[in-house]
């Protein structure tokens, strides 16, 4: 059974790019062998939830900040108990356990990969050239409801399992710094001096009260907490930070970071230490879906991943930096969700998140707008409308690298020709040539422009420059001598939304431990190898977002919600708290460069954030709201 074939980690890619590929033969997996799968099912209205969504963030709506709970929800959304539980009685009947998703938009099932197949009449069909499909037919009582059934597998292809990833480690922070100069100069405190969060702390507000969830791949060690909190200052302990483990349980999680390497707990690490460090008061949900029992696909752990941060209503921001794919059917690996039903129901779990008051960021990924075989808009899944897409930029720099001195005088779009990225980390992989790190950002190909993209100047057009020339013998870009100046109009939802520092030239510090050892304690432990790295990427901004987030929230009395609508409106006003980094030249994340005169562009979207007035914005846009009298 094939399984995670694509795993792209958004953001890490510009840490300074390592492309991975690690493989190994497929397992034949028994019919006996225990496995996970999804089901998602259509709202009660689409229209009237996605309205209801809107409304949630419009002052001038009775729905203003009437946010449900999971439960109110099911009641207003959710497929009727009476139909889940004919769902569920069916599944029983065919020894399937089944457990409903608080908000009655999915059900998780487990059992045997045999009783699965009989209960799904399911049936593989292998395919040359493209990902192979499992069709499966279920009763029309039942089946009428159902948007995707995801993580259904069945037969035993004899292919090779491919896991790709692109990553990169950088240079070694100066850990002998005092932590508050450490802080400023690669920790939270450097994003919170650049992005005018400081007058937010100043004020008190450090996330008390809040929960930021983390969706991840793999796990976190309490002493890396410990280690990387103390180097920056921040008196704090490991009780604030929750683990739950939506696939596999603890043992398995943990037997998978010592089989699973070093790149997915990296991530995870550099997830929770930029959302914790920014929010020193709030609690963290690292919600890790991996499966080393071969349980699932990955686009079927993502998606229960989310829909347990989801269906849980415990954080008001959630944030994750990683995709189960790419938007292109040659890099999907879920044989029985299409790619656009998979799209759908990701929307509507969204859409859930929003109603209860759930402000969603993801990474937008580190290749500019490539993410495989050099074509362009193939980016990091998901595009969905109704998450927060966050791009990355530089900050201004001067420093030598091989012999050539760089210099960026201003905060700019990420898009990197001056060097190609070398990866460093350990000194284990010899320096590759070719690979450029940007700002993912471009026109989603399966997402329509959304409601509050429309008429934004800057929407649905675009300039960019042809930086970047592709040579499919050795999938490597090369620099393009005669680049040409491109305009013209697309549709789509266009990404990112916003920007923050992801350049590992201006980046972020990052401790890790690593189980991949050679060497053992006298008790035969494994002896952890301790890193700290700077690194960059938009793996760094998303969780940061998330943090500043609840920093904001900590001082309300509701919820920020679903930000999309209401930061698109801001970004009109006379005294925008965006920057919009609209610069044609010199600002491009590879291909998409500013638009002058706009408030939007496909390399930054609306540009950085000024978190003080953002926080005003949201405040005053509350105080101009007035519920009608009873």
């Amino acid at each position: 059974m094939k399984r995670r074939n694509q795993f792209i980690i958004a953001a890490l890619s510009s840490l300074l790019f390592l492309s991975i590929g690690l493989t190994s033969k497929a397992k034949a997996v028994s019919n006996t062998h225990q496995v996970v799968v999804n089901i998602a099912f259509k709202p009660t209205s689409e229209t009237n939830l996605t309205n209801y969504v809107y409304s949630t963030v419009d002052p001038n709506s009775i729905n203003y900040h009437h946010y449900l709970t999971p439960k109110q929800f099911a009641q207003k959304f959710g497929e009727p108990n009476a139909y889940l539980s004919m769902f569920k009685e069916y599944l029983h009947k065919r020894h399937i356990r089944t457990a409903v998703y608080r908000g009655n938009l999915a059900l998780k099932l487990r059992g045997t990969q045999n009783n699965m197949d009989r209960a799904f009449h399911a049936n593989y069909h292998p395919r040359k050239g493209t990902p192979s499909r499992t069709t499966y037919r279920l009763p029309a009582k039942l089946a009428k409801q159902v948007v995707a059934v995801i993580g259904l597998y069945t037969g035993k292809p004899t292919s090779k399992r491919t896991a790709h990833s692109k990553t990169a480690l950088g240079h070694k922070p100066n850990t002998a710094l005092l932590p508050d100069a450490f802080s400023k100069k690669y920790g939270p405190l450097k994003f919170a001096n650049h992005y005018q969060l400081t007058s937010l702390y100043d004020n008190g507000l450090e996330g008390q009260g809040q929960r930021i969830g983390i969706i991840s791949d793999s796990i976190v060690h309490n002493q890396d907490l410990k280690i990387y909190w103390a180097q920056n200052g921040i008196h704090d302990n490991p009780n604030r930070i929750h683990r739950i483990y939506t696939i596999d349980n603890r043992k398995a999680m943990q037997k998978e970071s010592k089989i699973g390497g070093t790149i997915p707990k990296t991530e995870a690490a550099l997830d929770v230490e930029s959302a914790s460090s920014v929010a020193p008061k709030a609690d963290i949900d690292i919600y890790s879906g991996y499966s080393n029992n071969n349980l699932t696909s990955l686009p079927s752990a993502y998606y229960t991943s989310f829909m347990q941060a989801i269906s849980n209503d415990l954080d008001h921001q959630v944030s994750t930096s990683y995709s189960p794919a790419i938007e292109s059917l040659g890099g999907w690996d879920d044989h029985s969700a299409t790619l656009a039903n998979y799209n759908h129901a990701l929307n509507l779990l969204l859409e859930q998140a929003a109603t209860e008051g759930i402000t969603v960021f993801q990474a937008s990924g580190d290749s500019g707008p490539y993410a495989m075989g050099g074509l362009k808009e193939q980016h990091s899944f998901s595009t969905s409308p109704y998450q927060v897409i966050v791009g990355g930029t530089t900050l201004p720099y001067t420093q030598k690298i091989h012999h050539k001195t760089i210099t960026v005088t201003k905060e700019r779009a990420l898009g990197d020709i001056d060097h190609p990225s070398e990866p460093v980390f350990g000194g284990f992989y010899e320096i590759l040539k070719g690979i450029f790190h940007g700002s993912g950002g471009g026109f989603s190909a399966l997402n329509p422009t959304p409601r509050y993209q429309q008429g934004i100047p800057g929407v649905n057009t675009f300039r960019a420059i042809t930086l970047l020339n592709y040579r499919p013998q050795t999938h490597l870009y090369t620099i393009n001598p005669h680049p040409k100046i491109l305009t013209g109009t697309h549709t789509g939802r266009n990404l990112p939304d916003v920007s923050g520092n992801a350049d590992k030239q201006t980046g972020y510090a990052t401790y890790f431990s690593s189980d991949m050892s050679t060497g053992s304690d006298s008790k035969g432990k494994p002896i952890l190898k301790k890193y700290w790295l700077i690194g960059g990427g938009t793996s760094y901004t998303s969780p940061q977002m998330a943090a500043a987030n609840a920093i904001m929230n900590s001082g309300r009395t509701t919820s920020i919600g679903f930000w999309n609508p209401q930061i698109y409106k801001f970004a009109q006003q006379t005294d925008t708290p965006f920057n919009p980094l609209n610069d044609a030249n010199n600002n491009n994340n590879l291909f998409y460069t500013g638009q002058p005169g706009t408030l939007y562009n496909q390399a930054t979207g609306l540009g950085t954030i000024n978190f003080d007035k953002l926080y005003q914005d949201f405040n005053n846009q509350d105080a101009s709201h007035h519920l009608p009298d009873k």
